[in-house]
């Protein structure tokens, strides 16, 4: 077995690979992810398949010389850095409690303003604007006419010890029912809003209207949510507020759940924090 993407490959669906790509040097890339989905019936709950996460998968297969992928049809490389604009820029700072706020809204972030979601996040987050894998919905909280805030919604990690003991579920139990954690990997109040219990206010208003809209976009409804705080930064305050359970720290090992040699750690030690949002989520999760 050989892991890329969450995914487990055999050696047997590693030879379909090649002799896909061997038998069909017509097939371009994207041509290539699809077919192999297909192949090996990597779907998504909703039925489509997951070729974009294949996609990785097969380019990170290349890297460590499992495969040979035909040459990309790219003929240049879009500059994807983005490019920050007066639309983003600093405004003046709004002082006052939030219930003194106008009225809050989500605004489901579309076609059209998912240019001006990536530019805040990518100027004011400190992780900055990295597209968020598979599954998703982002949104804009604004206060009347004014975007006070922003939050971005994706695909769980694949594995963390602490989530994975709170549930209390099995490895092919986690593999059947993980589309129904929802990661919340992005979260920012702009910073020139201050405004005492914000944060927890809009963290309340996901928690309601998120189920929702994951189940309107992709006919899932999930049952759990989760975030990592990267605990020298932050204290995960706005979360306790509203409600979220923390239920342990990371190792240091990523989304993805690598094994590094003993001792080394690749990415800052976040606290898990977990909000159920159906209250027999357990059974759910667990369910094969």
């Amino acid at each position: 077995m050989i892991r890329y993407c969450g995914r487990d490959f055999t050696r047997t669906e590693i030879t379909q690979i090649k002799a896909l790509i061997k038998n069909n040097p017509q097939f371009n890339r994207t041509r290539l992810s699809i077919e192999v989905c297909r192949i090996l019936q990597w779907f998504k709950p909703d039925g489509k398949t997951k070729d974009m996460s294949c996609r990785v998968a097969m380019l990170k297969m290349e890297k460590d010389g499992v495969i040979c992928l035909p040459p990309s049809t790219q003929k240049t490389k879009r500059d994807r850095r983005i490019k920050l604009t007066s639309a983003t820029d600093p405004q003046s700072r709004v002082v006052c409690p939030v219930h003194r706020l106008p009225e809050l809204n989500l605004q489901i972030v579309t076609k059209a303003t998912s240019g001006l979601w990536n530019e805040y996040i990518e100027r004011y987050h400190y992780l900055g604007h990295k597209p968020l894998p598979g599954a998703q919905l982002r949104y804009f909280i604004t206060a009347g006419e004014q975007i006070v805030a922003l939050a971005g919604f994706g695909a769980a990690a694949w594995q963390t010890a602490p989530r994975d003991q709170f549930i209390g579920w099995t490895h092919d139990q986690r593999k059947a029912n993980l589309h129904l954690i929802v990661n919340n990997a992005r979260f920012l109040i702009l910073p020139w809003i201050q405004s005492k219990n914000l944060a927890s206010k809009v963290l309340s208003l996901i928690t309601h209207r998120l189920p929702d809209d994951w189940h309107n976009k992709y006919n899932i409804r999930p049952v759990l949510l989760e975030t990592f705080v990267q605990k020298d930064r932050f204290a995960g305050t706005c979360y306790k507020a509203a409600n979220w359970q923390i239920v342990g720290e990371t190792k240091g090992r990523g989304k993805l759940g690598a094994n590094p040699k003993k001792g080394t750690v690749i990415v800052p030690i976040k606290d898990v924090w977990v909000y159920p949002l159906d209250q027999n989520f357990r059974t759910l999760l667990k369910s094969t």
